[in-house]
């Protein structure tokens, strides 16, 4: 059936709702002469540099990897499409249906909302915009940009004078900073120096609160990239007193307490704690930021324990809150191991930038398994087609999107419906960074601190796109073709404008065990799988690269002993029907609640001696919407039976029985889809018993 598509909704209360009322500020806000005059909105020479990388100053400790200047990776097919669905749909008219970042913003100078939402949705309309070149959405990201700019006081402050929260401000430097490596704008620079000027000043006496003390890694991105534009030693300082005022969350990791599902009881929300600290360091969205603390900090501290933290974060986090789809649970707070359990979309967003953001540091190939099973399930599974309606929290076994209860710890029944602003409107300012810089992050620079001897590039993700970036002073011209992460090939065509000597690091993923790479057509040794392949050579225009990474179905295991079924990077769900009902009209969209048409409960047979067996798989021409259920890319045969003992109460599923089941119904074969692809699913199935294990 094709999924209909949606829009506006009312104003949800949410834990912080509390302190928004505490976030007045005295101090004035008046307008100052820019640097420069303002750029156009339209900068489409400065959206294709050819420059390298910045590495870090000293005394920073080097990265692995460094981001290329933004501009210089360019989407093209599915991913491209992908990009050009979101702008086509929420991305591009939020404010058009959505009063909070609408003409009235406090960001844009109004009297609307004006703390986190404007700078969240400019976040991820900036690299949006300008990947697609698109006129329309630079125009109205530049008059965010613009406002802001010329909207600074005296002191230093920017920002709307209704508050004088730091948290807000941390996320619109972060904008900021991808606006002005994109353009070259003047103006940018000199704000943010006044700015941490003047926090370094504040600090001391108004120190980090709440969510700034909890998200201060965030800021520390900035005081990095200003510090390594600007050499200024004053922001080594800030970086310590951030550190000093923060959520010490490697502390929390050393010794992690929150092994069960966190409740409201627990927390004593009832008592109107929800901004404690005890609620804000089980909050979902805070560990997905909180992930890249330890590598971020390591710059500063050179720590070696500070570099391998998320690594360690993310196993605490699977290990008592994994999800088959590669999330935690958190709705709203973290909720234990059950596939009905929730993860809310801010979080998914926030940890594909927290494993973005590590990756380069560390160079942990495995962050690039974890991040593309994120970016190709997680990401698009929450989403209608057309990205005009989301949910504020998906299930992995999600059976039902209604008005329940069940089974969230801390949020509202309106949780996983797919609308405008379920729940609550954080995620629909927050989501649009997703593919964008996932996107700015498919290539990265490889480059030594102090010598350009062993300059060259990193494969991290791969996807449809095009490079241009300069090495060794060279332009160099990448094209990557391939329809991954539904098919095997990724092809490299290296087009250099003359000759030049650099390495190609090629991130192998722990799954291709049976990886293969060619150079212009001639095998070359067999890379290993959860390592970098490095091609060292003069590379020649014309020269191509080609990995085939054979996706043979697996397994995976996970509550209750269930079965989860994997092939490459995409976890495969079974597709229930569905029935689509709309709640109400929200502008240019609808909220829409979606109901079961089909069966639901089936446990699957699979071949403990050889897994792979247990399924086929065909596959399908990739339409324009990759993600979507009809014609799927790839589908999966399996057998199975159902197991009428298990069904769903108030639109979720009852606990899942301990595998292996035993049933007595007839065995069928069902479809599997990619998770993305499934808007209701199955993805943690109970594993049939097989006669011979009754006896």
């Amino acid at each position: 059936m094709s999924i209909p598509f949606l829009s506006s909704c009312t104003r949800r209360h949410f834990l912080s709702q509390a302190a928004f009322a505490g976030l007045a500020s005295s101090l004035p806000i008046r307008g100052i002469p820019a640097y420069a005059s303002p750029h156009s909105a339209d900068n489409s020479q400065s959206a294709t540099p050819e420059t390298g990388a910045i590495r870090n100053r000293a005394p920073l400790s080097p990265s692995a990897f460094y981001f290329l200047p933004l501009g210089s990776i360019r989407p093209a097919g599915w991913l491209k499409n992908q990009l050009q669905i979101q702008a086509s749909g929420l991305s591009g008219h939020l404010g058009e249906t959505w009063a909070d970042v609408g003409p009235n913003s406090g960001w844009l100078g109004g009297t609307g909302e004006s703390w986190e939402r404007g700078p969240y949705y400019l976040d991820g309309l900036v690299p949006l915009a300008w990947l697609l070149d698109d006129a329309r959405l630079k125009a109205i990201a530049q008059q965010f940009i613009d406002w802001t700019l010329t909207h600074q006081a005296t002191s230093g402050i920017f920002g709307p004078s209704s508050n004088d929260d730091w948290w807000p401000r941390i996320v619109m430097l972060k904008a900021l900073m991808q606006y002005q490596e994109l353009t070259g704008d003047p103006r940018v620079i000199p704000l943010m120096d006044r700015y941490l000027r003047y926090q370094l000043r504040e600090l001391p006496t108004r120190p980090l609160r709440d969510w700034g003390k909890f998200r201060w890694q965030d800021q520390l991105l900035s005081v990095v990239w200003l510090y390594n534009r600007t050499g200024s030693s004053y922001l080594l300082d800030l970086a310590n007193l951030l550190h000093q005022q923060g959520h010490d969350w490697m502390a929390q990791f050393d010794n992690f307490q929150y092994t069960q599902r966190i409740t409201a009881d627990y927390l004593k929300l009832e008592q109107g704690n929800g901004l404690k600290d005890l609620s804000l360091s089980t909050h979902g969205v805070n560990n997905g930021q909180a992930i890249k603390t330890g590598p971020v900090w390591s710059l500063i501290s050179d720590s070696k324990a500070d570099r391998g933290a998320a690594q360690k974060m993310i196993g605490l986090l699977n290990r008592y809150h994994g999800m088959p789809n590669g999330m935690f649970s958190c709705d709203e707070h973290l909720s234990g191991l059950d596939p009905t359990q929730g993860s809310e979309l801010c979080t998914v967003v926030e940890y594909m930038f927290s494993l973005e953001q590590s990756l380069a540091i560390t160079g942990d190939a495995s962050l690039g398994d974890i991040l593309e099973k994120l970016a190709f399930n997680a990401l698009p599974g929450t989403f209608t087609d057309d990205m005009w309606a989301h949910q504020y929290n998906q299930e992995s076994n999600q059976v039902e999107c209604s008005l329940h209860h069940k089974p969230w710890v801390t949020d509202g029944p309106e949780s996983n419906l797919y609308g405008l602003e379920p729940n609550f409107g954080c995620c629909t300012a927050n989501f649009h960074q997703g593919w964008p810089k996932l996107t700015n992050s498919l290539f990265l620079f490889a480059g030594a601190q102090n010598t350009d001897a062993q300059d060259g590039l990193f494969a991290a993700v791969y996807a449809p796109c095009e490079v241009r970036t300069r090495i060794h002073n060279t332009s160099v011209h990448l094209i990557e073709e391939t329809e991954y992460p539904f098919r095997e090939t990724v092809r490299i065509t290296v087009r250099p404008a003359s000759p030049v000597s650099f390495p190609l690091h090629l991130r192998i993923p722990a799954w291709a065990t049976e990886a293969t790479l060619r150079i212009n057509g001639k095998p070359q040794p067999k890379p290993a799988p959860g390592t970098f392949a490095v091609v060292e050579r003069t590379w020649n225009a014309g020269d191509q690269v080609e990995l085939t990474f054979p996706m043979t179905p697996r397994i995976s295991r996970w509550f209750k002993n269930s079965v989860a079924v994997e092939r490459g990077p995409l976890v495969f769900s079974y597709g229930i029907g569905e029935s689509w009902v709309k709640l109400r009209d929200r502008g240019l969209t609808a909220d829409w609640q979606v109901f079961p048409a089909t069966p639901w409960n089936y446990a699957l047979r699979i071949d403990e001696n050889a897994p792979e067996k247990s399924f086929t798989v065909t596959e399908s021409e990739i339409g324009n919407t990759a993600f979507a259920r009809r014609n799927a890319p790839v589908q999966l045969h399996a057998k199975a039976r159902r197991v009428n003992a298990w069904q769903a109460t108030d639109g979720a599923t009852d606990p899942l029985p301990e595998s292996p089941v035993a049933t007595d119904q007839a065995e069928e074969t069902i479809q599997l889809i990619p998770y993305a692809s499934a808007k209701l699913r199955i993805t943690a199935f109970p594993q049939l018993k097989l006669h011979r294990e009754s006896a």
